[in-house]
């Protein structure tokens, strides 16, 4: 197919579309972007870890996981805390996910999402190469290689995290990767200091980055606005147009038609477009069900603060507490505090005791970083698959596809998703494998 001639609609303005997007307008396609919220990357983009993880992947199913569940489900102030549910987009993800908790699944895993990991660290440092400098400051990016220090208070889970740096190099794929003891890591980040007493060791990895996600989505709107792309905000789809397998247009309703009418089958536009991509997070899976495609999808709930560090001592190194689960990001003059998973609560409330959680154990560990008095705070809903991988497909229609499921890693591997996509539906040989970017093998 010619892209210059065909009308692609993206569904979603969060880093997954808006990655998609930008990738799919420097292909030569026609694009427009529909949005339900208000403006880009409000939901889950908006104020995550920020850390471009590329060599830390390895997914949460993994054999470890089934015999720590027992004490997942007791825990109540725990990193990662499970609210069964009997709903069947519960059991479904959950026996899916028992399933892939095998050495072999998540070493496989790992493999996949590296090489989707380093594609996108190629993809996004050539789009941010190209960049006006001051797009980039307009957007508050704040986007440096700073490189990634993951921190042990245990020395089993220092081994253990050890010996998948050395899986990792086994794979030769360009994972640099250091073993340090407590005095390097102190040595490599001062803010450490008050941290050295507990520590045993850590992990640097040199080559990883930092990002404002929403920055990110601020600019790759620019982009897009700038090569005549179209994004509708404000904007809910209702309902589908189909010719056989074929969906011809979307049923879409502006929020003002919402507002000014309770008849839910008025004021509706049909908007057309060749192709459809769906990336739009954790709402993917109810719009999939409008083209007979299952979605196996569940969000991982987390949170974050944010505070002012312009006069305080916060650490320049990306920061990942391996207790506790935490990460920290410097943005400028800004620490970004994030971490903690809640799986079964799919709502976007802000716990006040798991807020109070992360304030406490940010001053533990950098009790000079900020004034911990006035912090912003966020909750959001990673959509994750019960593999890890994310699913970069087709669906049931031949011409709507889906990119998500991308789980705690959006912003890493959205460059590289928006990639793979490009490839598919130009009908280039990708540089990575799709089959595991399937929807059966999610």
């Amino acid at each position: 197919m010619n892209p210059q001639t065909k009308h692609v609609c993206v569904i979603g303005a969060g880093i997954v579309g808006l990655s998609t997007a930008w990738r799919l307008m420097q292909d030569g396609w026609q694009v427009s972007v529909i949005e339900a919220g208000a403006a880009p990357g409000l939901v889950t983009s908006y104020a995550n870890g920020a850390q471009l993880s590329y060599s830390y992947v390895a997914p949460l199913a993994e054999p470890s996981a089934l015999t720590s569940l027992p004490k997942w489900l007791l825990q109540k102030d725990g990193p990662l805390r499970i609210h069964p549910s009997l709903s069947p987009d519960f059991l479904r993800w959950s026996l899916s996910f028992a399933s892939h908790c095998t050495t072999a699944s998540a070493h496989q895993t790992t493999r996949d999402l590296l090489g989707l990991g380093y594609l996108s660290r190629r993809v996004l440092r050539q789009w941010l190469a190209d960049a006006p400098a001051s797009w980039t400051t307009a957007a508050g990016l704040d986007y440096r290689t700073n490189g990634k220090l993951v921190v042990f208070r245990d020395q089993a889970a220092l081994l253990s995290a050890s010996a998948q740096v050395d899986y990792q190099r086994s794979l030769d794929v360009g994972c640099e990767q250091f073993v340090l003891s407590a005095a390097e890591c102190v040595d490599k980040e001062p803010a450490l200091a008050a941290m050295q007493s507990k520590l045993v060791g850590g992990i640097y990895t040199p080559s990883e980055d930092v990002v404002d996600s929403h920055g990110l989505c601020m600019y790759l709107e620019r982009l897009i606005v700038s090569r005549g792309g179209e994004l509708r905000y404000d904007t809910r789809i209702t309902g589908t147009v189909v010719e056989g397998r074929r969906c011809v247009a979307l049923k879409i309703q502006a929020k003002s038609a919402m507002q000014e009418t309770t008849d839910e089958s008025s004021d509706h536009e049909e908007f057309k477009a060749d192709f459809f991509v769906v990336a739009a997070g954790l709402s993917s899976r109810e719009l999939l069900k409008m083209f007979e495609t299952p979605a196996p999808l569940l969000g991982l709930k987390g949170f974050s603060i944010t505070l002012d560090c312009e006069h305080g001592i916060a650490p320049s190194v990306s920061i990942t507490d391996s207790h506790h689960k935490i990460v920290f990001a410097k943005l400028g003059h800004r620490l970004r505090v994030a971490g903690m998973v809640d799986l079964g609560r799919e709502n976007r409330d802000i716990d006040p005791a798991r807020i109070a959680a992360l304030i406490k154990q940010s001053k533990d560990n950098f009790p000079e970083a900020g004034d911990y008095t006035k912090v912003q705070t966020w909750a959001g809903l990673r959509p994750a698959t019960p593999s890890g991988r994310p699913i970069i497909d087709q669906t049931a229609y031949e011409n709507v596809y889906a990119n998500m499921g991308h789980g705690t890693l959006g912003l890493t591997l959205a460059a590289g998703s928006a990639e793979l996509l490009a490839d598919t539906l130009a009908g280039r040989s990708s540089s990575l494998p799709m089959v595991p970017f399937s929807f059966k093998s999610a």
